[in-house]
């Protein structure tokens, strides 16, 4: 019958005391304490890091190789093919796309030409088929015009001019015909009573807020009453479109909004395309 003796060191009563004692003096205190860099090596641990000449080290040889490649497809990708300071291939590219800009355009002018024989583009300079005195008499007109017109240079209201006394009209009946059609043209401030007999779905006007009244509607933001000197009409801001807030009394132009019909009486409404400008407000807090 075997059996096993377990052999160690006989320690005394008092040993183990004392020991003990050791452990519980010892036992708050970490056997692997913390290493923590010194002020100095982070300083130098920085300037290792980012300075032009120790980008990179420490790296492993594939860490490297993956370092100094995506450096390399870098620089390549910034410089140019051709080493010049305009590429030729960014030059191609503006004549291409000049031409084809122009080849539309030509093409719209020939489909346009079938309704107004004066937008094609083969046809010459309507003023080189006018008289001195006539033409003389078109660029006075058109100089007179173009100080009311925003918008229009005095070269784009002559050829229009010429166009309609070419076409057998007055110099003075062509003014008149011109004016009215460049001041309800797309983009400029029309009278209010002339909103409803512009034939399109936007338009931009000017006026004096009459009156403001309380909303029907939670969607609806403002609507009120614009007035300038040739009538009045009802506007309305949509909550959607989140645009300046406007008060009584103050001088408001609404650009690109948006016609509606009612019974029989027309109105405008701000949108999300449309723009609220108030020329007596100069500063932001006011807005």
């Amino acid at each position: 019958m075997s059996s096993k003796h377990t052999i160690g060191e006989k320690v005394s009563v008092d040993e183990q005391a004392i020991k003990s004692d050791e452990e519980e003096q010892f036992e708050g205190v970490e056997k692997t304490p913390e290493l923590r860099p010194s002020v100095e090596q982070t300083i130098q641990g920085k300037v290792d890091t980012n300075h032009p000449d120790g980008v990179g080290r420490g790296l492993t040889l594939a860490a490297k190789e993956r370092f100094v490649a995506r450096e390399m497809e870098i620089t390549r990708t910034r410089e140019r093919w051709d080493r010049s300071q305009d590429s030729e291939r960014e030059a191609q590219c503006r004549r291409v796309a000049e031409a084809v800009s122009r080849e539309r355009r030509c093409a719209f002018q020939e489909r346009a030409a079938s309704v107004d024989p004066w937008c094609d583009p083969e046809r010459a300079d309507p003023r080189e088929e006018l008289a001195q005195e006539q033409l003389a008499a078109v660029n006075k007109q058109a100089m007179r015009l173009a100080k009311k017109l925003d918008g229009w240079s005095r070269a784009a209201i002559s050829r229009r001019l010429a166009e309609r006394v070419v076409d057998g009209a007055g110099v003075m009946s062509a003014v008149v015909g011109v004016s009215e059609e460049l001041q309800t043209a797309p983009g400029q401030v029309i009278p209010i009573a002339d909103v409803q007999d512009v034939n399109r779905k936007e338009v931009s006007i000017q006026g004096v807020v009459k009156t403001l009244w309380k909303p029907s509607s939670p969607a609806i933001q403002q609507v009120g009453l614009l007035e300038d000197e040739t009538g009045t009409i009802k506007f309305t801001v949509w909550r959607a479109s989140q645009k300046t807030m406007v008060r009584e009394g103050e001088t408001v132009v609404l650009r690109s909004v948006a016609k509606n019909w009612y019974e029989g009486r027309v109105s405008v409404a701000v949108t999300g395309w449309s723009e609220i400008h108030v020329p007596g407000r100069s500063r932001w807090w006011e807005t």
